[in-house]
């Protein structure tokens, strides 16, 4: 492969070099003499992209099984050109650090995520004859990012469009133009903290202990806003050296130094050394438990977790249950598997995976938890293919809460199988009982056919009661971000979110089957939880809560604890449990508990989320 990124295990991705914006002449054709900041440019493509150069000198900085990078010892003055270029070479490089070099080749722009992806490119010489011409050079010096050194802008301004097709190029205003002249040259980071958990062979960190970056988090890393990437976070990779294991708020004490490089989506320094951890002391948390009278209810993601996983996973799955969230009473779970896990046999059952899950739960010192959920059809619901995860209900009776199964299970199976409805494809209707809304089916999927939920984990609705109350709580996994996303720091800005009308449609179906609770029973007690995969600000979440007239419980947290995923260093807050004006007016109390996103050993899973209310009325 060309370059050194490795390849998602998610996604098939081709790697190409882009053409020449503008035909060559015949008076390009011949080898220019130039020096790097002149094929750099001030701009995100070469001007010489496409032309031949020769005898282009610079000092061997770092070295890649397939190439190497080189600065110049003699920069201009110009802030806007970057004096570092990667070399490519095809072959394992006979020049070494240290290394003074001319190279003759051709000028490249490489996109390492192929040619429809919104990433930038590496602007690079792929070599036809390097020449050495001295060893042991002593490389330039690098730049310092953060206090007392280089600092980047706060944003990236370069309104709609194209990055690489034109605009102003400004690196005292725009991020990506900063980091852009600073592309192939030698960075050091002083005293770096981490923003997020090591995950993949990279760190997202901040310089100098965070000194200037905001808004950050109660627990120390870095809160994502609208419309603001978090350039202050700086991605370190384990291309040229190994990393350590981080959680949030460890250290790199120091100084360490690479080179800037860009891959999938982000600027990425490559040390050269790996770097001393000093362990912040982070601990997981734990919230309160419940107090008599009190309903507890969470939230839990297991991303897939099926008998295949380790004993490890079910053990920490359970721990956050008993030991993070103090056994609530009802758990909204998202990405439970199938029995055969990723094994693409035809399984759609989860009774083993229940069994594993609620015997750990056990193990673990908690009370005894029954299970409900939907059995999807066979690789219908998106999602890994064979694993069929699939939203559900773990509850505990011993407290006041009775799970109103409809069709009962205590009713027989007829002869006749079509007599009782297929599940999988039989919407859920609210209907009136006892003077309160009811459902048709409990638990039931709400509107599986709607073409919302094509390819996606399609929400379950269920008929509680808590010491004779009654209630509708519903069970989400909406359609994730994906590589279709356009990346922060990409070359189309704003990025586009072509997945989030997916979500956006699934709101307003979700929506619709509350207010269609609340047509039967205006003061209908509904809970609406799970894995909504956006922001609080974002126009699904907005959707689903100002169309059901419901509450999004985390914004009622402040802001720095407002947050259930860390991703590349950026806190969002992506799990919600939502509450109808019914319940929001009873005491209640919501908490995300940050036992899962901060930590290496967990890193991509997320942060549970639990609300305690004092149900009171009829």
């Amino acid at each position: 492969m060309h370059g050194l990124r490795r390849l998602p295990a998610t996604a098939a991705i081709t790697a190409v070099l882009i053409g020449p914006l503008v035909p060559a002449s015949p008076a390009q054709a011949a080898p220019r003499v130039v020096r790097i900041h002149t094929i750099q440019g001030a701009a995100h493509i070469s001007p010489l992209n496409g032309a031949a150069v020769a005898q282009v000198p610079g000092v061997v900085t770092a070295v890649s099984t397939n190439g190497f990078w080189m600065q110049d010892p003699r920069p201009d003055r110009s802030s806007a050109t970057s004096e570092g270029i990667y070399v490519f070479t095809r072959n394992r490089p006979q020049a070494a650090v240290g290394d003074t070099v001319r190279v003759d080749g051709r000028v490249s722009e490489f996109r390492p995520d192929g040619g429809a992806s919104g990433g930038l490119t590496r602007t690079e010489i792929d070599a036809t004859a390097t020449k050495v011409d001295a060893h042991g050079t002593r490389p330039p010096p690098a730049l310092v990012l953060g206090a007392g050194g280089l600092r980047p802008p706060g944003v990236i301004d370069h309104g709609l469009g194209d990055v690489e097709r034109g605009g102003a190029f400004d690196t005292r205003r725009d991020a990506l133009d900063f980091y852009e002249a600073l592309e192939g040259m030698r960075i050091e980071l002083r005293d770096a903290v981490a923003a997020g958990p090591s995950r993949d062979g990279e760190l997202p960190v901040l310089p100098s202990g965070g000194a200037g970056a905001r808004p950050r988090t109660a627990r120390g890393g870095i809160l994502l806003r609208d419309g603001d990437a978090n350039p202050e976070r700086v991605i370190l990779d384990d291309a040229l050296a190994p990393l350590p294991g981080t959680d949030v708020g460890d250290r790199l004490p120091g100084a360490n130094a690479g080179v800037l490089d860009y891959s999938y989506g982000d600027y990425k320094l490559l040390l050269t050394a790996t770097p001393r951890r000093t362990p912040g002391g982070l601990a997981r948390e734990a919230t309160r438990a419940q107090r008599p009278g009190e309903l507890a209810v969470a939230t839990a993601g297991l991303d897939g977790l099926s008998p295949e996983a380790p004993a490890a996973r079910f053990d920490a799955a359970a721990r956050d249950i008993v030991d993070g969230l103090r056994s609530p009473d009802l758990v909204a779970v998202s990405g439970l598997g199938d029995n055969s896990g990723a094994d693409d046999d035809g399984t759609v059952a989860d009774d083993q995976s229940v069994a594993q899950l609620i015997t750990a739960i056990s193990a673990a010192g908690g009370p005894a938890y029954d299970w409900r959920s939907v059995d999807p059809r066979d690789n219908a619901d998106g999602g890994r293919k064979g694993t069929n995860d699939r939203v559900g209900f773990l509850f505990r009776t011993d407290r006041g809460l009775a799970f109103v199964d409809r069709p009962s299970l205590a009713d027989p199976v007829p002869d006749d199988p079509p007599a009782r409805p297929d599940a999988a494809v039989t919407p859920v209707r609210a209907v009136p009982r006892g003077g309160a809304a009811g459902l048709t089916l409990s638990p039931g999927r709400i509107a599986p056919g709607d073409a919302a939920w094509a390819g996606a984990r399609k929400p379950i609705a269920a008929e509680l009661t808590w010491r004779g109350r009654r209630m509708i709580v519903v069970a989400n996994q909406w359609f994730p971000r994906t590589a279709d996303d356009q990346p922060l720091f990409g070359r189309r800005q704003p990025p586009s979110q072509p997945t989030q009308w997916r979500r956006d449609a699934q709101a307003r179906v979700v929506a619709g089957f509350v207010n269609s609770v609340r047509k039967v029973d205006a003061r209908a007690r509904v809970i609406v939880a799970g894995d909504l995969g956006d922001r609080g600000t974002s126009a699904p979440v907005r959707t689903l809560a100002q169309g059901a007239g419901l509450a999004d419980l985390p914004a009622e947290l402040p802001a720095g604890d407002r947050y259930t995923a860390v991703t590349a260093g950026n806190a969002e807050d992506l799990d919600h449990i939502l509450l109808s004006a019914s319940l929001r007016g009873n005491r209640h109390e919501f908490d995300v508990v940050h036992r899962s996103a901060e930590f290496a050993d967990r890193a991509g899973d997320r942060d549970p989320t639990i609300v305690r209310i004092a149900v009171t009325g009829r």
